[in-house]
């Protein structure tokens, strides 16, 4: 994925290179969205015609009315309003006005699992496989542990290195495109819980408090390790490793004190206006050593996360191997959500048997850059000689724990991040490991890994598109599932447009519920089913460039509800329509990322209650689904689904398998 050289005979460019000359987003065409918007309602008005709702071309036909009355009358100034606005902004409309704040922000709901991401590390190859097997006692860290946890945080600051120097090539076909705005943004940057809408806090200089630093958390307690020298350079392996250690002595030595850390950081897993009072709170009450505390968390590189334990693997699970289920759950929550720091851009987890992942704050970015960057970093294994003084001499496994190493001395520059809390701020602690024990236990987060073949069938045997393919697969699975159709959200990126984020692929479409009646109906031969397939293929790629070029509908849609001035009483039947909020119910919610192969799965939680959150990585010979739903829905269950998935690619296989050969045939 990454060419830190250009090609032979290519001229070296800096990484941002094709970013500067990239197109502004446009406002679409008023008829051109409401053309759209009509057509994509077209399949849930045949289900609902065929529920006894109403005439589907009856309702259509009303629904085109009053996209004719919005076009002429009151459409036709929001329009003019957005393009003002449009035109009033610097890089992009929606970016710099809109999108953070409405899509974000002004949710209130917890990070934890509702917004927040995850990444599954793969293994490292460097760690003896009895460390997997027998990792240290619960409550205990791991020799290992420190040595990843070093080997990645030299890595994670390596690339940082590289984008803040573009030094990596920007292949325009995937890296240069790639490497926008945010990949320069998600170092040193953290979320402000703040009433009614949050913030981003700005970027530090490397002089102010905490900037050199990473967030070290321990057993709930935080410290401040500084891993840039003195001349900005990036410290070597065997260093951070000996300034980690002496975290864990540190932790090791307070826990034998008797003492516990206060777990500040679950109050950010709790509602945003709740962790919004008792952040003012905590600076009202200290506004020297808290203020000091959140300055110090909030300007620090990234969080590091050192579990002292490993969570094992559940007796038996379903499609994947057993251990990915027991990564999935440390790595999106903890068991409990504690030794988190939610609003951190990054956090990097480390178990204690060096088994590691990220999760993330999904506001500056999407999971998109994050995967690149963890692609970088777990690109290369543990150096076992870097951790030495000298490398001749490379011992399996030599970790420096002991104050009497014959290792150089190294400074302490650590310090133990302080807080000062009252009964009331303990209280609020208490009650809100609760409230983050409770989302935990909710959530029903898996993997799915399927084997039985991939992309490389797809496109060589099915002559179809993956994405697509996969995302007929899930339409298929979800109504087998629920028995009934979605409104689905596919992510589609923006980024061949300055300062771009995503668009709405909307999955749900005639064509996609014609291949899935087809599928559902034993008279339907495999020839038809097969032409059903291809043709909602066909027409999901068209939506999928549609809106990855500008042509999109939602944010347009959404632009126009904004523009609305409510206090001059200002209303649109188009918009009031329960139609109009149905069509944006996705409780089928996807975002597909590349082939993965450096990850042992990735997820996010479901954007609804009652639904399903999918992302998935189609590799060659094997897709990665992650799966999240809730456990307090009676209508969903994430195990029952896998299942429905796999039942639906075996199906589609045999589809494609005999439909083409009919189909050649002819």
């Amino acid at each position: 994925m990454f060419a830190l050289h250009p090609p032979p005979g290519q001229q070296r460019l800096p990484t941002f290179h094709h970013q500067r000359s990239l197109p502004r987003l446009p406002v679409p065409p008023l008829r051109q969205t409401l053309d759209k918007y009509l057509k994509s309602l077209e399949p849930l008005l045949e289900e609902g015609e065929l529920a006894g709702e109403g005439s589907k071309n009856e309702e259509l036909q009303k629904r085109a009315a009053w996209a004719d009355e919005f076009e002429k009358g009151i459409g036709r100034e929001l329009q003019e309003r957005l393009i003002d606005v449009d035109r009033a902004s610097q890089n992009n409309w929606l970016d710099d006005n809109f999108w953070i704040k409405k899509a974000y922000h002004e949710w209130r709901a917890p990070l934890i699992v509702h917004s927040n991401w995850w990444l599954l590390f793969h293994s490292d190859t460097s760690i003896p496989a009895n460390v997997a097997d027998s990792p240290p006692a619960q409550g205990e860290f791991g020799e290992w542990q420190l040595r990843r946890a070093a080997w990645l945080t030299m890595r994670f600051l390596d690339f940082k290195e590289k984008v803040d120097r573009e030094e990596i090539h920007p292949d325009s076909s995937r890296t240069g495109l790639w490497f926008n705005r945010p990949a320069r943004s998600v170092f040193n940057l953290s979320r402000i819980p703040k009433t009614g809408c949050d913030v981003l806090s700005r970027k530090p200089a490397l002089k102010e408090p905490g900037a050199r630093s990473i967030m070290v958390m321990a057993k709930d307690w935080v410290y401040m390790v500084e891993v840039l020298g003195k001349d900005d350079e990036i410290l070597r392996p065997r260093e951070i490793e000996e300034r980690l250690a002496e975290v864990v002595r540190d932790v090791e030595e307070r826990v034998k004190k008797g003492e516990k850390g206060e777990a500040v950081g679950i109050l950010s897993a709790d509602d945003r206006d709740v962790w919004a009072k008792n952040r003012e709170y905590l600076l009202t009450m200290s506004p020297v050593t808290n203020r000091k505390a959140l300055t110090l968390v909030e300007n620090c590189l990234f969080a590091l996360c050192l579990d002292a334990y490993t969570i094992p693997a559940p007796s038996s699970s379903n499609y994947v191997p057993a251990p990915i289920e027991a990564h999935v759950r440390n790595t999106a929550t903890s068991p409990d959500g504690l030794n988190r720091w939610y609003d951190k851009t990054l956090s990097v987890i480390v178990e204690s048997s060096g088994r590691a992942g990220m999760m993330g704050e999904h506001s500056p970015c999407d999971a998109l850059i994050p995967s690149i960057i963890v692609d970088y970093a777990v690109a290369e294994p543990i150096d076992v000689a870097a951790f030495t003084q000298n490398p001749t001499k490379a011992q399996t496994g030599d970790v420096i724990f002991d104050a009497d190493t014959q290792a150089e001395p190294i400074s302490r520059v650590w310090e133990r991040v302080e807080w000062e809390l009252d009964g009331k701020l303990k209280t609020e602690i208490e009650e809100a490991k609760v409230r983050a024990k409770a989302v935990v236990d909710d959530s029903e987060a898996s993997q799915l890994w399927f084997d039985e073949y991939g992309s490389d069938w797809m496109k060589k045997t099915a002559k179809q598109s993956p994405d697509a393919y996969v995302q007929m697969a899930l339409q298929l699975a979800f109504y087998k599932d629920q028995g009934f159709f979605s409104a689905t959200y596919e992510t589609a990126s923006t980024r061949l447009f300055a300062h771009g984020r995503t668009e709405v692929i909307r999955t749900y479409s005639t064509d996609s519920r014609a291949f899935v009646r087809a599928m559902l109906d034993p008279s339907v031969s495999a020839e038809d089913r097969y032409k059903a397939l291809s043709t909602a293929i066909l027409s999901h790629n068209a939506f999928t460039r549609e809106s990855s070029t500008g042509k999109g509908i939602d944010r347009h849609l959404m632009g126009l509800r904004l523009m609305l001035r409510d206090n001059e009483g200002e209303g649109v039947k188009l918009f009031t329509d329960p139609l109009f909020s149905k069509s944006q119910e996705w409780k089928l919610s996807t975002s597909g990322l590349s082939e993965g192969s450096r990850f042992h799965g990735t997820g996010f939680g479901t954007v609804w209650p009652d639904g399903y959150g999918i992302n998935y990585l189609a590799g060659g010979e094997l897709i990665k689904f992650g799966v999240e739903s809730k456990y307090s829905a009676p209508n969903t269950d994430t195990q029952r689904f896998k299942q429905h998935v796999v039942d639906s690619l075996r199906e589609m296989r045999q589809v494609c398998e005999e439909g083409a050969a009919l189909s050649a045939k002819l």
